[in-house]
């Protein structure tokens, strides 16, 4: 290399230091930041001061080597799969099961919308498009495949394609979102001294029982538009359009 190349930074930084300070300070300043600046080649913390903590420091880095060897590692999605973690056994299939789960959606439900339950409105379907439809009683009112309509229960499982649906009769159902459209009740919630409304199996729900129900909020869901999961919708604006299907 030539020697001239190697000293030209070096004679950059004396012209640079010599024009902002004086002679005495340029040459002091060079000599204690650039010529004698310390190089650091190990690392920071400081070694064991002797041979019992260099000793402790080994076991210590031992013990956490195991503790994160022994950590298991979580499930992929084809090992959930392959295990059924999602699977409702055949013993649960039971609507009776799930009713208590539709009263906790019920309550959930009526605390998003608050007084718009009663209203209705764009408002009341913004937090409808983005609330958790686990254990909501839905039907099937229209569908590409004619056999699927009537189909009614509380929804077990909301997953991005698909509604799983278990009906009074014990039945599990797998509904698919797609050219499908689903009709929700949303009764409102009973009066302080009124019965409660909440869902009951054993309920006759005669004509006389009909009249004293408070009023519900119905909509209808177009499972086209809502192919998401539950946890996408949370934080997903949709935006109004024109729909073709309509």
């Amino acid at each position: 290399m030539d020697p001239k190349k190697k000293d030209q930074p070096i004679t950059i930084a004396n012209e640079l230091l010599a024009r902002a300070h004086s002679p005495d300070d340029a040459k002091r300043i060079f000599t204690e930041k650039i010529q004698q600046r310390p190089l650091f080649l190990t690392a920071t913390s400081p070694p064991p001061s002797d041979a019992r903590a260099a000793r402790r420091r080994a076991r210590e880095k031992k013990k956490l080597q195991r503790k994160k060897a022994l950590k298991p590692k979580p499930l992929s999605a084809a090992q959930r799969r392959k295990l059924g973690l999602y699977e409702v056994p055949r013993e649960g299939q039971k609507y009776a099961l799930f009713v208590p789960l539709h009263n906790l959606w019920l309550g959930y439900i009526r605390e998003i919308l608050g007084g718009e339950i009663y209203t209705g409105g764009e408002g009341a379907a913004s937090k409808l498009t983005s609330a958790d439809f686990h254990g909501a009683e839905v039907e099937v009112v229209r569908s590409g495949c004619v056999s699927r309509v009537g189909i009614k229960g509380i929804v077990i499982k909301d997953s991005k394609f698909a509604f799983e649906i278990i009906t009074e009769k014990n039945k599990l159902k797998l509904v698919p979102k797609e050219g499908t459209v689903f009709r929700i009740p949303v009764p409102a919630p009973s009066p302080p001294n009124g019965d409660n409304q909440e869902m009951d199996v054993t309920k006759d729900d005669g004509p006389e029982n009909k009249q004293d129900q408070p009023s519900s909020l119905v909509f209808e869901l177009h499972g086209d538009q809502f192919q998401f999961r539950s946890a996408d919708r949370a934080s997903k604006k949709f935006k109004a359009h024109f729909m073709h299907n309509l």
